[in-house]
């Protein structure tokens, strides 16, 4: 047995059974997409600071479309020795010196994101989240290596699944930068925003249900229930 499988009989075990009649809790086997961005001090999630992490939850209408719910956003305090690379904060203009940067901790930034992911939950019929990123296992490194952190015992995210959507986009569009996938895909896009976890997010969400969308109408996943 694989370690997915595993951890699926887990989850199986001890969540509620999914609400067969919501279309949501069928379409991805009871998991929830939740797209997520980070901007950080580095590539190294164990040492590199955590600078800001947005979550945009995915909801489905009643003809089964998919569309970006509901975006939390955070800036984040470094935590305690964390590394902090120039290149990176040139990169992503983020300035920790901004007196309207207001950031906060890593656990309360999680903990309402998490609030509010369980919340989707709830409503959608879903036992787990997914993580959706472009190059999703960067975000999906630093928000373990953030939940390790602070020991959060309640995560509900799968720990190492994920959904791409340079993947994804690469296979639909032929591009994989999120910018011009976003430009293959009629999404506007300003490069003077990028860069931003909000934004970045919010964008990544609009490609991941125009990409899940597409397939439907092509009669890719059809809901026969």
């Amino acid at each position: 047995m694989s370690m997915d499988e595993t951890f699926s009989d887990e989850l199986d075990a001890s969540q509620p059974m999914s609400d067969s009649r919501i279309p949501m809790a069928r379409r991805f086997r009871g998991y929830l997409p939740v797209v997520v961005d980070v901007e950080t001090g580095g590539f190294n999630a164990a040492t590199d600071a955590l600078l800001e992490i947005a979550a945009t939850t995915v909801a489905m209408d009643e003809e089964g479309v998919l569309y970006p719910d509901h975006t939390y956003f955070f800036r984040v305090e470094p935590f305690a020795g964390a590394n902090i690379e120039a290149a990176a904060l040139e990169f992503t203009g983020i300035k920790l010196d901004h007196p309207l940067r207001m950031a906060v901790g890593e656990e309360q930034a999680l903990s309402e994101i998490f609030k509010g992911v369980r919340k989707s939950l709830k409503s959608s019929g879903c036992k787990r989240a997914i993580l959706v990123g472009h190059n999703s296992s960067f975000d999906l490194g630093f928000l373990n290596a953030a939940v390790l952190r602070c020991g959060l015992k309640r995560n509900p995210f799968h720990p190492f699944s994920s959904f791409d959507t340079a993947t994804l986009a690469g296979l639909a569009y032929g591009q994989t930068v999120l910018a011009k996938a976003c430009q293959a895909a009629g999404i506007e896009f300003d490069n003077r925003e990028a860069h931003s976890a909000r934004y970045d997010t919010e964008k990544t969400a609009e490609l991941f249900c125009g990409i899940v969308n597409r397939w439907r109408e092509m009669g890719g996943w059809v809901d026969l229930d």
